[in-house]
C-alpha cells in the first residue's frame, strides 16, 4: 500500500480532501453567494434528488453516469457537514462523520474484526438488526425504519425486519395472486394491480402505506413484552 499522505494524488482517497477544500472555497467569504446560504433543510430537496438520480443511473447500467451520480452525491454529504462545522454549538464535521461510520462498521461486523464467526450472509443480517436494536435501545425489530420511504420499498423494510426477528404475524392476504417465476412477472402484476386501483379511485401509494401501517401494529402486538426497568 502507498506511503504517500494525502493530497498528493498517489494514495486512495487523497482528492476526497480536494473536494472538502473545495467546498470550504465555496462557503467562506469571499466564496459563492448561493453556496454560502444553504442550510441543512434547503439542500434536503437536492438530496433527495440526487438519490434518485443515482438509482437511475444504476438501473440503466450507464458506469459514466453513475460515477457522476455518486460525485454529485458525496457532495451533499460534503456540504451538510461543511455547514454543520460552522455552527456555534455543537459542531461537527467531514472527520467526525467519517470516523463516525468507519467506527460503525468495526463494531458491526465482529467476523472480519474480531473473533466472531458468520456462517452466512443472513445471519450476518440479523446479527447487525440485533446489534444495532441494542445500540439504539429500540425494543420493536421495526423500530427505527423510516415510515416516510415510498411505499413499497417501506413495506419490504418492515417484512425484512419483522423476518430477521424471528416475528410471526398474518401474512397479507394473497387471494388472487399468480404463481411468479421471474422479476418481469412480479412488476406486470404490480402494473395490473396499480391499474385496478386506478379504476376504483384509489391512490396505491396510500393504500399500501396504510397497509404498512396496520402491518407495524401487528408486529408490535406479536413481540415479547420488553423486561420492565430497573
Amino acid at each position: 500500500m502507498s506511503e504517500e499522505q494525502p493530497g498528493t494524488g498517489g494514495q486512495r482517497g487523497s482528492r476526497l480532501l480536494e473536494l472538502v477544500a473545495v467546498m470550504d472555497r465555496l462557503r467562506s467569504p469571499g466564496g459563492c453567494p448561493w453556496d454560502a446560504e444553504q442550510t441543512h433543510r434547503s439542500l434536503a430537496t437536492y438530496l433527495l434528488e440526487e438519490t434518485y438520480e443515482t438509482l437511475e443511473a444504476i438501473e440503466s447500467g450507464d458506469d459514466t453516469d453513475l460515477r457522476e451520480e455518486l460525485g454529485d452525491l458525496l457532495l451533499q454529504v460534503i456540504f451538510h457537514a461543511r455547514i454543520a462545522e460552522e455552527r456555534d454549538s455543537g459542531p461537527w464535521s467531514i472527520d467526525d462523520v467519517a470516523g463516525g461510520i468507519a467506527e460503525k462498521l468495526v463494531r458491526r461486523h465482529p467476523h472480519v474484526f474480531g473473533d466472531a464467526v458468520a456462517p452466512t450472509a443472513e445471519y450476518v443480517e440479523g446479527r447487525w438488526d440485533a446489534m444495532k436494536r441494542a445500540e439504539k435501545q429500540r425494543t420493536s425489530a421495526v423500530d427505527g425504519v423510516p415510515m416516510a420511504q415510498p411505499a413499497l420499498s417501506l413495506a419490504t423494510k418492515l417484512m425484512n425486519r419483522a423476518a430477521r426477528a424471528g416475528v410471526e404475524v398474518d401474512r397479507p392476504a394473497a387471494g388472487g395472486v399468480p404463481e411468479f417465476a421471474t422479476a418481469d412477472d412480479v412488476g406486470e402484476h404490480l402494473m395490473a394491480v396499480v391499474d385496478a386501483a386506478r379504476e376504483i379511485g384509489v391512490d396505491p401509494e396510500q393504500a399500501l402505506r396504510d397497509a404498512t401501517r396496520r402491518f407495524v401494529t401487528a408486529v408490535r402486538a406479536a413481540e415479547p413484552a420488553p423486561p420492565p426497568s430497573e
